[in-house]
């Protein structure tokens, strides 16, 4: 969905610039930057909506139903799988893939801003899931942990965390001037390391599924919002060069 939307965003600057460019070449930036506000907007409502209804029959049915339906296909194989993709969506997978793409962006890229932006994403995205568990302040699942957890459930900090960090990468990769050959598999490797972690937090019981859909859509709401921000600032350091 994420990446879908950035397509459509692109697609609109191109037509947008062909329609303005003899009047305003700031037009089109201000068109995706209203866009993404758009996007931001709706991404807090969501959110704002999800934490209200954390408590309804509704959305417990779901979390019951999506929680049983994961569990049946609990097996020794899938255990030590998904507990592999959690450990990847935790302190020492981030430095080891941060690493990765940080020697990539400055080495060969020369990029070295890429890793700053990458850095900043991530701090926001953990710290504001700190803020957010202990105001919301819900309980983990009365469930058998596969794994020891201690904080608070609700928004998932896996999820979250993997949305805002993969989903960036997402976001710069598909910017990127290189062979689609080369693009795409590393995009779809990033897409599928964001859902993986999401459905292991659930399948190793310690998060309700509402827990993970909230942040991912707080985690998207970083990477938009971040994208802008850092957009802008481009823009900004372009126009007042003399």
């Amino acid at each position: 969905m994420q990446n879908a939307i950035k397509i459509i965003i692109n697609k609109l600057k191109q037509l947008v610039s062909k329609l303005f460019k003899r009047h305003d070449p700031q037009i089109p930036y201000i068109i995706i930057a209203i866009i993404a506000i758009l996007i931001v907007i709706v991404g807090m409502y969501s959110f704002v909506e999800l934490t209200k209804n954390l408590k309804s029959t509704t959305l417990a049915q779901f979390d019951t139903t999506v929680t049983d339906y994961i569990l049946t296909h609990r097996t020794p194989t899938l255990t030590n799988y998904f507990i592999f993709i959690t450990d990847i969506g935790d302190v020492y997978g981030y430095l080891f893939v941060f690493t990765l793409c940080s020697l990539a962006f400055i080495l060969i890229l020369k990029k070295w801003q890429y890793a700053v932006q990458l850095i900043i994403v991530i701090i926001l995205a953990l710290s504001s899931n700190i803020i957010l568990k202990k105001i919301i302040n819900r309980s983990r699942p009365e469930l058998e942990h596969l794994v020891t957890i201690e904080s608070l459930s609700y928004p998932s900090g896996h999820a979250m965390t993997a949305m805002a960090f993969y989903g960036f990468l997402i976001y710069l990769f598909y910017h990127f001037k290189m062979n689609l050959i080369i693009k795409l598999p590393i995009i779809l490797i990033f897409m599928f390391l964001i859902a993986s972690i999401g459905i292991s937090r659930i399948y190793l019981g310690v998060h309700f599924p509402s827990d993970i859909i909230g942040g991912f859509i707080a985690g998207i709401i970083w990477v938009v919002l971040c994208a802008l921000i850092f957009n802008l600032f481009e823009i900004y350091k372009k126009s007042s060069k003399p």
